[in-house]
């Protein structure tokens, strides 16, 4: 093994919670020589790439869970970042809309979650006050969030990596080398890829989607999986683009472990509808119809998912009818703007969703962040993990600071 193949620690894992680690750890330690490894051929061309593109403001998560910390803190980092390095993006605010009086203790309760998470600005709002941000929004009453904003997320990502590098020549980026194992080689763990071999002192897992497969090469005794869920959006044509201004979100259903499917204008210009939520044969599947013998056997032979089915039936029902319907889809969407018609409509992208499944079938809310013996795992980063990852990047870095004792050049 060439000298330039062991390094002081490998970050595994290309998408933007890998990248603001890379970013965090090189800054922090310049003279450490760290090798990021991403088995596709471009960074975040999973979660990172495909997901709303929206700076979240921390709205949704309990007090005191890494999510709410994490989230208005990597926030914060997220749009001074982008300002100091150019990323498009816009604070532009959202509206979150009740349109039933059913929805109005969850609507009062996040706001109260909002208020406790210290989101600046969080303002309730009347009908009248609901049509002054979104003049084709129809609701009773909502929630004016004026830190939400949209964001390039790949370009974000993109730039991360980039300076990480530039702080350090000895550093690498790999691409299209996918991990296939971990050995432990004296002082060093030999990370084994498609092409190549690594061998590092410490290892860093941010692997989204493949997190618990990783997990178990490293020999970390994970009871719960992965398991996917494909998100289908819709865009708006030039026709319909006029009607929506900014973001529009529903009140959640408390029920179910997803927002609802929302207004999003990209910062392309484009308006995106969606994601709904529905159970994938493919955890890296972004059409209807893909297919992986290997997932689908991993996803059903687990008890957790079909707990998780039995318990959201008519939800997970609901969800694949509206998947393969575009008229469903359009219904939902007229909840909130009524005026929208099949015409303002074409079909959009796809994403998939990470989520780790305990056995009793419950997705585990908060992001989960634990130690392997000489490696770091991020076992579950969902929404807003892409918001918080400037954040989870430098709790990372504390986290490598106290296990591995790590010291920063004097």
């Amino acid at each position: 093994m060439t000298k330039d193949q062991v390094f002081d620690v490998a970050i595994i894992g290309g998408g933007i919670v890998g990248a603001a680690t890379f970013y965090k750890m090189q800054l922090r330690y310049p003279e450490l020589k760290i090798v990021l490894i991403e088995k596709e051929k471009g960074l975040a061309d999973h979660q990172t790439g495909n997901n709303s593109g929206v700076i979240h403001s921390g709205l949704y998560y309990t007090p005191g869970s890494l999510k709410a910390e994490n989230c208005v803190k990597g926030r914060k980092e997220l749009v001074a970042f982008s300002k100091e390095h150019n990323i498009p993006h816009d604070v532009c605010g959202k509206v979150v809309v009740a349109v039933d009086e059913s929805e109005l203790p969850m609507l009062d309760k996040i706001f109260e979650i909002g208020k406790q998470n210290g989101i600046e600005g969080i303002e309730k709002i009347t009908a009248e006050q609901i049509k002054e941000h979104e003049p084709f929004c129809v609701g009773i009453a909502g929630i004016w969030v004026p830190v939400t904003g949209i964001i390039d997320y790949r370009a974000a990502t993109e730039k991360m990596v980039e300076l990480a590098l530039a702080l350090n020549q000895n550093s690498k980026l790999v691409l299209g080398e996918e991990v296939t194992g971990i050995n432990k080689m004296g002082e060093h763990e030999e990370v084994v890829t498609s092409k190549s071999t690594y061998k590092s002192k410490y290892l860093v897992f941010c692997g989204g989607l493949q997190a618990d497969r990783l997990a178990k090469k490293d020999q970390i005794d994970l009871k719960e999986k992965v398991v996917g869920f494909r998100g289908d959006y819709y865009e708006l044509t030039d026709q319909g683009k006029h009607k929506i201004k900014n973001l529009i979100y529903p009140v959640p259903n408390p029920e179910f472990p997803f927002l609802g499917v929302h207004f999003t204008r990209m910062t392309n210009g484009e308006v995106e509808c969606g994601p709904n939520a529905v159970f994938t044969f493919k955890r890296e599947g972004y059409g209807k119809t893909d297919f992986s013998l290997r997932d689908s056997f991993d996803a059903l032979t687990y008890s957790g998912t079909w707990k998780l089915f039995f318990k959201n039936m008519k939800f997970g029902i609901d969800e694949y009818r509206r998947a393969f319907s575009k008229k469903l889809f359009l219904n939902t969407l007229q909840r909130l703007v009524p005026s929208l018609t099949m015409d303002d409509l074409k079909p959009g992208r796809s994403g998939v969703r990470a989520l780790l499944l305990g056995t009793d079938g419950d997705t585990r809310d908060d992001f989960r962040i634990e130690y392997g013996k000489n490696s770091i795992h991020v076992l579950n980063a969902p929404s807003p993990a892409a918001t918080a990852a400037l954040a989870i990047g430098g709790q990372i870095c504390g986290m490598a600071e106290e296990k591995f004792g790590l010291k920063t050049a004097n």
